[in-house]
């Protein structure tokens, strides 16, 4: 079971170079790691099963968090690569897709966020950072968030199936958001949705998680 991660979230241009590249060691790169070391010996023995805690943000880019998502996308394509020749030895690979999931991952991600200097970018997108995407984020959190003990439950589920699923989302409520990539290849319909659920209807959202 592939789990360490760190989050990123805030306006691009506040965030450093290191920092990204720190963020891509642990949740991609870290990924990579363990499964060099797995693979061979799974694929001698035509048996295993890797198990990779990924996002939906693998599926789906959200505002402000542009080098995490990058990160899970890293994740979902390599392990989508990677799935048909594991078979071919009778190794499953699972990726788990939770949304947002209630932890002091997220309580210590979003209280550094409050705190950091937005001087790198315009007094626009920092007011829209700070006004807007952080306060909509608690909201969602708070009404939309998982337990971790809920996130394990499904993992479990995944592990003891007799044919592990290759994807396995954990939280309904991001069903649409993912589906509506799908239901429009040019990204148009996605784009739009997102744009205005942002920056027209965020009153809206708010209103509808509380």
């Amino acid at each position: 079971v592939s789990n360490a991660g760190v989050g990123m979230a805030g306006p691009l241009e506040c965030q450093s170079l290191a920092a990204m590249q720190s963020l891509m060691d642990t949740n991609f790169f870290g990924l990579v790691r363990l499964v060099k070391e797995v693979l061979p010996d799974m694929k001698r023995r035509r048996g295993g099963h890797i198990v990779v805690i990924s996002s939906i943000m693998g599926l789906q880019g959200i505002v402000f968090n542009d080098v995490y998502a990058a990160s899970k996308f890293a994740v979902e394509g390599f392990c989508e690569s990677l799935v048909v020749q594991a078979l071919r030895f009778n190794v499953a690979i699972s990726l788990v897709e939770p949304g947002p999931v209630t932890t002091e991952f997220e309580t210590k991600l979003y209280e550094e966020a409050e705190r950091a200097d937005y001087s790198r970018t315009d007094p626009e997108t920092a007011d829209i950072f700070t006004n807007l995407y952080l306060r909509n984020s608690k909201d969602v959190f708070a009404s939309l968030g998982q337990t971790p003990e809920d996130i394990a439950e499904h993992t479990l589920r995944v592990i003891e199936a007799a044919r592990p699923p290759f994807r396995h989302q954990t939280n309904v409520a991001y069903t649409p958001m993912a589906a509506l990539k799908h239901a429009d290849p040019s990204g148009a319909l996605m784009t739009d949705a997102f744009y205005k659920l942002v920056f027209k209807y965020d009153a809206v959202l708010r209103l509808g998680l509380r």
